[in-house]
């Protein structure tokens, strides 16, 4: 069997699964995934075996360090994992809500029902977190998935979707609902990639070179995260010690994640007191400052930035910093530069701190917290399928909700059309 048409069978495996998915009831569904979890802590050395092919598949290769720590499914991911499962397994169902209900003058009621999308495609690299998460959330949602992870995790993925399929089966339920495309070949993708009449969705996750090549071959609606280039500014009225905790935890917490920070602002009163502290701090951690003309004067030790650095994802232990006439100047800049992910303004000032929640434009618009709690899980979703970055179909971490769409139902009584 060729390529293409071993993809075909699997998609098509999935649309026939995903009408099954669509009727699972709610006791069913919480089953899977709470059996899952537990597969996930029971199968804790089994997991960790798979996972260090992929890692030493992935040094010998050069893979960099933020990807390493991308890849590696260590006992605190695998158990964050599956809380994240529990978590959604016990939320309220989506499916059948009815999110609002409205009278028409002839006696009719009009409403809105919400319904599975059908079978969701989920094209991802390096995080094998993905697979279950992914997975979880599409089941939850009444859809069946297909999981098209990178050759880097192959075998981890693998190793976790056998997990699912184990519980779908011990709950006689199609194993189908959710399936692995087992080959990496890029030709997979492409394939994948033209089944409109299959697959309702896709969602790329992973570099900007992954999700444009998605965009730009894809015959199936896409959800696009294109970059994470996220920023911190620091206001005239910001409390300094909080300011560069923030700072610091956003970049060096995780810096090969996309809601890691990138780009610091510094509000020119308070530049000469902050910039010397929070750059002492950053570059004992590590990491290497590129700065504008007005920080360089203050921290020499800044290399130069350049207009690339304002758009750059480094995903490492590199941050721009840029030195500001005041907040106006700031939104500016993160409308120029930005990517629509994530913003941070730290500040003691109330109506500050509204004009940037109201006038910032990105996914999620953060006052006095790091940029790194940008997240599914940290928001309460359990665990998320992405960020979008694009405002349609969603617009941010996207939970169980967002793998949702609603059909309009009509209540009659005899009503005709006169």
């Amino acid at each position: 069997m060729s390529i293409q048409e071993e993809i075909l069978e699997i998609a098509k495996a999935g649309r026939e699964a995903s009408r099954e998915a669509a009727k699972l009831s709610i006791p069913v569904k919480a089953k899977i995934l709470t059996d899952v979890a537990a597969k996930l802590k029971e199968s804790r050395a089994r997991l960790h075996e798979e996972n260090r092919k992929d890692l030493d598949d992935a040094k010998a290769k050069g893979l960099s360090a933020a990807m390493l720590d991308r890849l590696t499914l260590s006992d605190k991911v695998i158990d964050q994992t599956a809380d994240g499962l529990k978590e959604i397994a016990e939320f309220p169902d989506p499916v059948g809500e009815i999110v609002r209900m409205w009278p028409r003058p002839n006696g009719m009621r009009v409403g809105k029902m919400r319904i599975p999308l059908g079978v969701i495609g989920i094209i991802y690299e390096s995080r094998p977190n993905v697979t279950a998460d992914a997975a979880a959330l599409c089941l939850k949602a009444g859809n069946a998935v297909i999981l098209r992870g990178g050759s880097e995790a192959i075998n981890s993925n693998k190793a976790i979707t056998a997990l699912f399929k184990e519980a779908l089966w011990e709950n006689k339920v199609s194993q189908d609902v959710v399936n692995l495309v087992p080959m990496t070949d890029r030709e997979a993708i492409l394939h994948m990639l033209k089944l409109e009449d299959q697959i309702d969705l896709i969602i790329p996750r992973g570099g900007e070179d992954l999700i444009r090549f998605v965009a730009e071959n894809s015959k199936i609606p896409v959800i696009k995260h294109y970059k994470g280039v996220c920023h911190l500014y620091a206001d005239e009225a910001a409390d300094l010690d909080m300011a560069e905790n923030l700072a610091v935890n956003s970049k060096v917490q995780r810096p090969g994640v996309c809601n890691a920070l990138e780009t610091l602002l510094v509000h020119q009163s308070i530049a000469d007191v902050f910039l010397p502290r929070v750059a002492q701090k950053l570059e004992a951690e590590g990491v290497e400052l590129r700065g504008c003309e007005r920080s360089r004067s203050v921290v020499p030790s800044m290399r130069p930035a350049t207009e690339e650095d304002w758009y750059a994802e480094y995903l490492d232990l590199i941050l721009a910093v840029k030195v500001v006439s005041g907040i106006d100047e700031a939104i500016d800049h993160i409308d120029r530069y930005g990517s629509l992910h994530t913003e941070t303004i730290v500040t003691r000032n109330y109506d500050a701190a509204q004009k940037f929640l109201r006038e910032v434009n990105s996914s999620s618009v953060i006052v006095n917290a790091a940029t790194r709690m940008s997240d599914g899980y940290v928001y309460g979703l359990g665990a998320e399928i992405g960020i979008s970055t694009t405002k349609l179909h969603s617009f941010g971490p996207m939970g169980v909700e967002d793998l949702t769409t609603t059909k309009f139902i009509v209540l009659g009584e005899g009503q005709i059309r006169q």
